[in-house]
């Protein structure tokens, strides 16, 4: 006889089940699916709903226990938040997989697919599809809550700096944006002589102290008030105050120094030029380009006020200028500036073109100036100086003009300025007429300093033209390899509707 074969009899393939008596293929349990179900659950006790909450005002979710985060709907933080509200559920399954099912946004709904495996009897393993739902509840968080109690700071920083220029603001303005400081903040407050950080915790506070310390020659003292006082736990409540003041030295500013303190700086000439405050205070003697930096503990024991401030500039024309070789040191002179060039020019006023009136003066500026060329100084021949020190000085040893920097057209500079900055969000006091003439001399301070370039992050703007760099006869100019790229991410980064998340 002919030996049988299992597929001849495809009944002999099957077995029935021990519940329905359904012919179904071999199995450790003898039992169909139906029956394996029916018989056993294995999202057994795992929560088929839950509660999320939500803040209105921030837009934040609760991470308990006390954590708030942000997450948009459908993303991958969502989905993550809300598997740890089941995380111990799930840790007797195997989660297979886990997405978004689409929901009214105003529902207050949130549906949630899951594939989870178990091994069940004699180790068959079953994979089962279930859904759970989590009602989006309303609750305020703590930091929204203060606002709306009126009561939402426990320290504030006061920032301030006695000059009529922000020049020293809008530098610190970028530095806290690129070091990201300003995340912390509950609100920033912008006054008539400073600024003013406000924070709900007095450790966020005294680090923006910290920062201004380093970055710019300041100093600070501070106070707190008591606000409550329970005796039973004794806990203090407290807000703090800090206030920060910076010296109140601008980039351009002719000083004039006390004769102790340039005597200590290697013997320099009291007028200096000041031509960049970043951490110290840089100077230069536009008599022998000899330079110095002066700290902030350095300047408040000696401190020195300007002699003008910037709307006292005058325009001056070149009318002959030569260059000098380096002239001798003197005893214990200090270092002399590579990046300037030392000159002797004759300068007339632009107002005073149809007179013969000339005026000679040495200039740290002879690098880049020619004659014809426009310029913008000080006359310190026909002003008035109302200074400690000034007037102390022999009148043979101070200059009649202090050439600050070339004057370029203004009008043409913005037309051409392919790149933009980004500001801090804050409450403004009073717009002052004056402010955007100030802030457009720290954008042209930029292009013509390249070390305050560095500090900063610059932008690329897409609304100008790209024009080529070669361009000698123009003002300074920023290159396309010192701006960034501003970044604009679309909803779809994280995930749109019916997004389905994996985890």
């Amino acid at each position: 006889a002919e030996p049988l074969f299992v597929t001849d009899f495809p009944s002999l393939c099957s077995s029935l089940c021990c519940q329905c008596g359904v012919p179904v293929p071999p199995n450790p349990t003898s039992m169909c699916v139906g029956c394996l179900r029916a018989q056993v659950d294995i999202t057994e006790g795992i929560p088929k709903q839950g509660t999320l909450h939500f803040c209105k005002q921030c837009e934040r979710y609760l991470q308990p226990p006390g954590t708030w985060i942000q997450c948009a709907l459908e993303s991958r933080e969502l989905l993550a938040l809300c598997l740890k509200k089941i995380k111990a559920s799930l840790s007797k399954v195997r989660l297979i997989d886990a997405g978004f099912i689409w929901a009214e946004p105003h529902s207050k709904r949130l549906k949630l697919k899951l594939t989870v495996q178990k091994e069940v009897m004699n180790g068959a393993v079953l994979q089962q599809v279930f859904v759970v739902e989590y009602i989006v509840q309303s609750q305020m968080c703590e930091d929204c809550h203060r606002i709306e109690a009126k009561d939402f700071w426990k320290a504030v920083v006061q920032v301030r700096q006695k000059t009529l220029h922000k020049k020293t603001f809008y530098y610190l303005e970028q530095l806290i944006l690129k070091h990201r400081l300003h995340q912390n903040t509950l609100h920033i407050k912008e006054i008539h002589d400073g600024l003013d950080f406000y924070y709900s915790s007095k450790q966020h506070a005294q680090k923006m102290v910290d920062f201004l310390q380093c970055t710019v020659p300041s100093r600070s003292k501070s106070s707190q008030r008591l606000i409550s006082h329970d005796i039973h736990s004794n806990v203090y409540n407290y807000k703090s105050t800090f206030s920060v003041e910076i010296v109140p030295i601008c980039k351009d500013n002719v000083v004039c120094l006390s004769p102790k303190l340039a005597q200590s700086l290697g013997n320099m000439s009291q007028i200096c030029v000041c031509i960049r405050v970043t951490s110290t205070i840089h100077l230069i003697d536009p008599t022998t380009l000899q330079i110095a930096e002066i700290d902030g503990n350095t300047y408040w024991r000696h401190p020195f006020n300007s002699l003008f401030h910037p709307k006292q500039l005058e325009e001056f024309i070149i009318m002959d200028i030569n260059r000098v070789q380096e002239k001798k040191k003197g005893a214990g002179a200090g270092a002399r500036s590579n990046k300037h060039t030392l000159a002797e020019a004759w300068v007339q006023k632009t107002s005073e073109l149809n007179t013969d009136h000339q005026y000679f003066c040495c200039t740290h500026l002879g690098h880049i100036l020619n004659p014809g060329d426009l310029v913008l100084g000080f006359d310190l021949a026909n002003c008035n100086l109302n200074d400690e020190f000034a007037n102390k000085m022999n009148p043979h040893n101070i200059p009649d003009v202090v050439l600050i920097k070339k004057s370029y057209d203004r009008t043409k500079r913005q037309h051409r300025r392919n790149w933009k900055l980004k500001g801090l969000e804050r409450d403004r006091e009073g717009v002052d007429t004056d402010d955007e003439r100030q802030y457009q001399d720290f954008l042209e301070d930029l292009e013509e300093d390249e070390a305050i370039r560095k500090n900063v992050n610059i932008y690329r703007n897409a609304d100008v033209p790209v024009e080529s760099d070669t361009d000698d006869d123009g003002p300074p100019r920023i290159s396309l390899a010192e701006m960034l790229e501003d970044l604009h991410i679309s909803e779809d980064a994280t995930g749109g509707e019916g997004a389905n998340m994996m985890t």
